[in-house]
């Protein structure tokens, strides 16, 4: 594959956990676990942090890390990416935007999934991928579990927070989390950025969705392992178990 950069966009004021992204893990800012896991990529070219508070910039920066100052307007991580891509100049011809609250991802398991994606890459059709893994059913009725469906070759039908698919003839049914990591062709991510929000993205609150109601195709990528996002403050204690295990 050729080059990668990551973009983590780290907005200050989650609706559910306002300044999440500083509150300390271990007594470590949470985004400086993602940072420094991006960094310890073998593939990824160069890792940039793209915030719009002050506050974030300088912890990241004063940790040895790159950061961005980033408009407070955007309705998505995805536009912050690409405005931190056109500021820095960015040459790369892949993007991943690696999702600020993720403080149980590595550089192991980035790699690992760049070089999943490689094979389709050379035949043309990745334009975006995502990861995903099978999630227990028990916890599909949470909302802040994404759930995706895909087709035969593992390309994203549908994102929902609801249940989906619903088990209507069966006792149970098989269910795929969705990771917020995502792989865009810089070409892609433009294309992205310049559409309208559509009906399903605001219902949802989904930002994937924008792509999907456009044509654009999302390849899912499997992966084993664990992710435990922070998404409230009450998380914030199952993470840091997890990391201490």
């Amino acid at each position: 594959m050729e080059k990668v950069a990551i973009i983590i966009p780290a907005r200050y004021a989650s609706i559910r956990f306002p300044g999440k992204i500083l509150h300390p893990i271990h007594g470590k800012p949470l985004v400086l676990w993602v940072a420094e896991a991006a960094m310890r990529s073998n593939i990824a070219s160069r890792v940039i942090v793209a915030t719009d508070d002050r506050r974030v910039e300088k912890a990241v920066r004063s940790a040895g890390f790159e950061a961005v100052m980033t408009s407070r307007e955007h309705q998505s991580g995805t536009d912050r990416v690409w405005e931190a891509v056109r500021r820095c100049g960015l040459d790369q011809k892949w993007i991943l935007n690696l999702q600020g609250d993720e403080p149980l991802i590595t550089g192991e398991i980035i790699d690992s999934f760049l070089n999943a994606t490689r094979g389709l890459s050379r035949t043309g059709k990745i334009e975006m991928a995502t990861m995903v893994r099978r999630l227990n059913p028990n916890e599909a009725e949470n909302p802040n579990r994404v759930k995706v469906v895909t087709d035969s070759e593992m390309n994203a039908l549908y994102f929902s927070r609801a249940k989906i698919p619903y088990p209507r003839n069966v006792e149970s049914a098989e269910y795929w989390l969705h990771v917020g990591v995502y792989l865009y062709r810089k070409d892609i991510l433009e294309k992205f950025v310049g559409l309208d929000r559509g009906k399903l993205e605001k219902i949802e609150g989904l930002e994937q969705l924008r792509a999907l109601e456009n044509g654009i195709r999302i390849s899912c990528i499997e992966t084993e392992h664990e992710f435990l996002g922070v998404d409230s403050p009450e998380d914030v204690e199952r993470v840091e178990r997890a990391l201490k295990e």
